[in-house]
C-alpha cells in the first residue's frame, strides 16, 4: 500500500523480472546489380517488412518521483520501458512526507512527471495542494472502493500493506510470557521494557502506529495510552531499520521482542532465511494493524501527460501487480491477483484494520505529533 506497504529493508531482494530482453537487430539483405540487366518474366520479389511486437523507441523519458524505499526495486520499471518504449528516470525524494513536501513546493513546475509512494496518511495533503491532475485509468475498475479514497482519480490506489506490531515467537516461548493479543495489554507490567517503536515524526510506520492508537483509543484517550507505554519503558528510535535490525530480539539480537513493523515481515523472514526454513520465526499482533494504501498520480505541469497515463495503466496491469508481493513486499491493489504461497501461508491480512479518515489526519497531524512529542520524548 501506501506503501509506506520507504520503507522496508526487507524488500532489498534478489529477484529479477521475468521479462526477456528483445533484440533490435534487423535482417539485412545485400543486393548486387549485374553488369547487364537480367531479363525475366517473373515479377520482382521484395522482402516483406519484418513484423515485430516490440514498441517503437520513444524519445520521451518520464521522471518518477518516489519514496526512497522504491529505489531498491527500481528494476521493476524496466518492464514498462520494454512494453512501451518509454524511458523512466527515478527521482527518490526521501520518505513519504519529504517527497510530498517537495512536490508541494514545486507545484506547477514539478521535479517530475509522476509521483508514487505516498499513503493515506498523506493523501489529504496531496489533494488539498492540488499538485496532481485527474486521470481514471481503464484498469481502475479492479480497485476496491474502500481503498480508492479519491473519487475524482486525482490519485490512484495501486498497492497496500499493514503496519503492525511483530513479535519474536522464540523469545516469548523461552521466557514463558504470553504473546499479547491487544494494544491495551502492552501497558501491563508483564510487557514492561519489551516494545520498540519508531518516531512518528521521522518514520512512516511510526506514524501509522500512532494513528492505530488514535483509532483504537480515540482522540480523548490515545495520549493516556502513550503515557502508559512510556511508564512501561517503551523504546523510541528514529526509523524502522534501527528498530528492526538493532533493538528487535529476533532480527537484531536486541532486548525487545516486540517491534512496530509490517504484516509482510514474517513471510520475508521465511523467504530470506539462511539456512532455509518453512516456518515464520515472527508473528503479528493483528489487533494493532493500521492499513496503509499507496497512491500514484500525474504531477500538474508535466509535459508528458499521455505517457504518464500509460505508466499508471501499467502499474495496474496484471504483470506488475503480480510482481509486487515478492519484490516490494506489499499487496497488489487488485484482489484477483494470485499471491505467492509464502504470502498465503505466513502473512496475516486483518479483517478490520485500523484506519483514520485522511481529512482528519490532514487537519490534526501536526498537533498530534506535537502532543506525542510532549508526552513521549519530554
Amino acid at each position: 500500500m501506501g506503501c509506506s506497504m520507504r520503507r522496508i529493508a526487507l524488500i532489498l531482494v534478489c529477484f529479477s523480472l521475468l521479462a526477456a530482453s528483445c533484440s533490435d537487430d534487423d535482417d539485412q539483405t545485400t543486393n548486387t546489380t549485374p553488369d547487364d540487366p537480367v531479363e525475366t518474366d517473373d515479377p520482382v520479389e521484395t522482402d516483406d517488412p519484418v513484423e515485430t511486437d516490440d514498441p517503437a523507441p520513444s524519445d520521451v523519458t518520464l521522471t518518477l518521483v518516489s519514496n526512497d524505499a522504491f529505489s531498491s526495486v527500481a528494476y521493476l520499471l524496466d518492464a514498462f520501458t520494454t512494453d512501451t518504449g518509454i524511458g523512466i528516470e527515478l527521482l527518490a525524494g526521501g520518505d513519504a512526507g519529504s517527497m510530498v513536501n517537495q512536490a508541494i513546493l514545486t507545484k506547477g513546475n514539478p521535479l517530475g512527471d509522476v509521483i508514487y509512494g505516498f499513503d493515506n496518511s498523506f493523501l489529504s495533503r496531496v489533494l488539498d495542494a492540488e499538485i496532481t491532475i485527474p486521470y481514471e485509468s481503464p484498469g481502475a475498475s479492479v480497485i476496491p472502493p474502500e481503498m480508492q479514497l479519491d473519487a475524482d482519480y486525482n490519485v490512484t490506489a495501486v498497492d497496500f500493506g499493514d503496519v503492525c506490531i511483530n513479535y519474536d515467537k522464540s523469545w516469548f516461548e523461552d521466557n514463558g510470557v504470553a504473546v499479547p493479543e491487544t494494544l491495551a495489554q502492552l501497558i501491563e507490567p508483564e510487557y514492561d521494557g519489551l516494545l520498540v517503536v519508531e518516531n512518528p515524526a521521522t518514520s512512516s510506520p511510526g506514524l501509522a502506529f500512532v494513528l492505530a492508537t488514535i483509532s483504537q483509543f480515540g482522540e480523548d484517550g490515545w495520549l493516556d495510552y502513550w503515557q502508559g507505554l512510556v511508564d512501561n519503558d517503551v523504546e523510541v528510535v528514529s526509523g524502522w531499520d534501527e528498530a528492526y535490525y538493532t533493538s528487535f530480539s529476533w532480527a537484531g539480537g536486541g532486548p525487545r521482542p516486540l517491534v512496530v513493523s509490517y504484516a509482510s515481515s514474517p513471510p520475508a523472514e521465511v523467504i530470506y532465511a539462511d539456512p532455509p526454513r518453512d516456518d515464520a520465526p515472527t508473528g503479528v499482533l493483528v489487533e494493532s494493524c493500521f492499513r496503509q494504501v499507496e497512491y500514484i498520480g500525474i504531477l500538474d505541469g508535466t509535459e508528458h501527460e499521455a505517457e504518464a497515463q500509460q505508466l499508471i495503466d501499467w502499474w495496474l496491469s496484471d504483470a506488475l501487480q503480480a510482481e509486487l508481493p515478492l519484490n516490494y513486499f506489499v499487496f497488489p491493489i487488485n484482489p484477483d491477483t494470485a499471491l505467492p504461497q509464502e504470502f498465503i501461508d505466513f502473512t496475516v491480512v486483518p479483517d478490520d484494520p485500523h484506519t483514520v479518515d485522511p481529512a482528519l489526519i490532514a487537519e490534526n497531524r501536526e498537533a498530534w505529533l506535537d502532543d506525542w512529542t510532549t508526552t513521549v520524548l519530554r
